[in-house]
């Protein structure tokens, strides 16, 4: 499995826990370094499955330094967003998939997005911030033209809109301000006792307010012609872009 972006490393890790082959591909040295004594302190308290194992990787999203076909699932969690050239970075995850291979892919949703760009030029205006908003359809025709086929999608994470828009308004990095602390506060308990009338709220809003677009693709299998000598894609992929200077990934 690829955690594509990989960040603190949360996916990757939890990956490793279930038993996965876990590679945590990123562009900063500094996280990437924090993620690789966390993969070997997970070890050594006896988290990781015995098959298990883990490496991080740096490395450009839109030149990713795999093999075609070497991963079974990739996940890229809030990445697309900060990358410039992204349709070459899902032309990369495609490559990369193996026939058959699933990739989950999640961006900030257009409304709770465009509603932080009018609050605040801070939230986006930054090094390695948000250089796009997608909606629903452009994501998925982006995907499709990498030649993954889109298999399910939804919204997630309602309850931390709310959150970012008071971020917005209060100012970025006040993370002092007794509002937005609060507010804090509260996500953290949601998600530590993950309580059933939250739980009812965050599923009643993610249609309307979720944070996080949520999109499964797959690669599609390998198709055989009637003579076995001559395999043949399908559908085929389009190449990728040639890669540029390497982009800031979240």
């Amino acid at each position: 499995m690829l955690d594509l972006g990989c960040g603190a490393g949360r996916h990757a890790f939890e990956a490793l826990r279930r038993g996965a082959q876990v590679a945590a591909l990123d562009t900063d040295e500094g996280e990437l370094r924090q993620v690789s004594a966390m993969f070997a302190a997970m070890r050594e308290a006896g988290e990781v499955p015995a098959a298990a194992a883990a490496r991080a990787v740096a490395g450009d999203a839109t030149a990713m330094p795999f093999p075609d076909g070497c991963f079974d699932r990739v996940i890229a969690a809030e990445v697309l967003e900060h990358i410039p050239a992204d349709q070459a970075a899902m032309d990369e995850i495609a490559r990369v998939l193996r026939p058959g291979g699933l990739a989950a892919v999640t961006v900030p949703s257009w409304l709770p997005e465009r509603v932080c760009w009018r609050l605040s030029d801070d939230y986006h205006n930054v090094p390695g911030g948000h250089v796009r908003i997608f909606t629903r359809p452009e994501l998925t025709a982006k995907l499709a033209r990498a030649g993954l086929q889109v298999a399910g999608q939804h919204h997630a994470h309602a309850l931390h809109s709310p959150y970012w828009w008071l971020k917005c308004a209060v100012g970025v990095r006040d993370d002092d301000h007794p509002l937005a602390r609060a507010y804090h506060r509260l996500l953290v308990w949601d998600i530590m006792k993950k309580p059933a009338l939250t739980r009812l709220a965050d599923r009643a809003l993610n249609p309307l307010i979720g944070k996080s677009l949520v999109v499964y693709a797959a690669k599609a299998e390998l198709s055989w012609s009637r003579t076995p000598d001559r395999p043949q894609h399908a559908p085929a992929r389009p190449q990728p872009q040639a890669p540029g200077q390497a982009h800031a990934i979240a």
